[in-house]
């Protein structure tokens, strides 16, 4: 579990932080009805949680763990108000049911792996196969979590018969770090499907390049994709090819491609 720690933090004497502790722990206990099942719920001996509730002594490391993993925080509960890191902690892969599997560590996705900023995309249409999509997304942090925020082509909407409205076309969704890239879960507003989309770094010039592909949540059909090729390029502050691939974004032929992007999306090569 990661402390971004302030100098003040550092100097806290171990008085103050046992203090922090068990008024963290006290809040924390308040909506159970009773300490003693409470105790039982964590395995933790009642005369010792006592004297965690009135500060007297902190936990072992393998406790303190147990506690934090039962009421969904981190080991920040040693150091601030449990009121500034409830809402950080509180959301759905750091509920205690996944939090080992899908937890802190899978949203801690730095910018050196995957940096903030415009990029310019590419990959085969899901609707249309002898057609592809270019488009910018905008990759931006809040929080400590990553986020991509975008727009589908309106042609794309069209052919679907769905509106073509700005509200209508946006996308956002959420990136997490995995052991050989990036993957992001990506839906429009109030949409009931989603893009699931994995990406890996390229080695290139500028390590600016990203590979992979994206599925869609539909059944199976005899027309159209489920799954296809992608290609993220991070365009930094190069505002000519932002504003190129603004003005071209949306459905596009094969010879509209960046060639290094039709390189990587392998297109005489079926996909896997």
């Amino acid at each position: 579990m990661n402390l971004r720690q302030s100098s003040d933090e550092h100097d806290k004497e171990p008085s103050e932080l046992r203090r922090i502790f068990g008024a963290n722990l006290r809040l924390l206990s308040q909506n159970y009805a009773s300490i003693a099942g409470l105790c039982r719920e964590l395995g933790i001996n009642r005369t010792q949680f006592n004297r965690y509730l009135s500060s007297e002594s902190f936990p072992r490391p393998d406790v303190l763990h147990r506690i934090c993993v039962f009421f969904g925080v981190d080991s920040r509960i040693l150091l601030e108000p449990v009121s500034q890191i409830a809402s950080r902690n509180h959301d759905l892969l750091n509920h205690s049911a996944v939090s080992g599997f899908l937890g802190r560590g899978s949203v801690d996705l730095s910018e050196t792996d995957f940096p903030n900023g415009l990029y310019r995309f590419s990959r085969p249409s899901f609707t249309d196969e002898t057609l592809f999509v270019i488009g910018l997304v905008n990759v931006f942090r809040e929080d400590g979590f990553t986020f991509i925020r975008g727009f589908e082509p309106k042609e794309a909407m069209v052919q679907q018969g769905l509106s073509d409205s700005r509200q209508n076309r946006e996308f956002r969704g959420i990136a997490i770090r995995q052991e050989q890239g990036v993957a992001a879960l990506i839906a429009r507003h109030g949409a009931m499907t989603c893009t699931f989309n994995f990406l890996s770094p390229v080695s290139s010039y500028e390590n600016n390049f990203w590979e992979g592909y994206a599925t869609r949540t539909v059944r199976e059909s005899l027309t159209g994709r489920r799954a296809a090729r992608m290609v993220y390029e991070h365009l930094g502050g190069r505002t000519d090819i932002i504003l190129s691939t603004a003005r071209k974004a949306g459905f596009s032929k094969r010879d509209d491609l960046n060639p290094f992007h039709a390189k990587l999306l392998q297109l005489d090569t079926p996909f896997r």
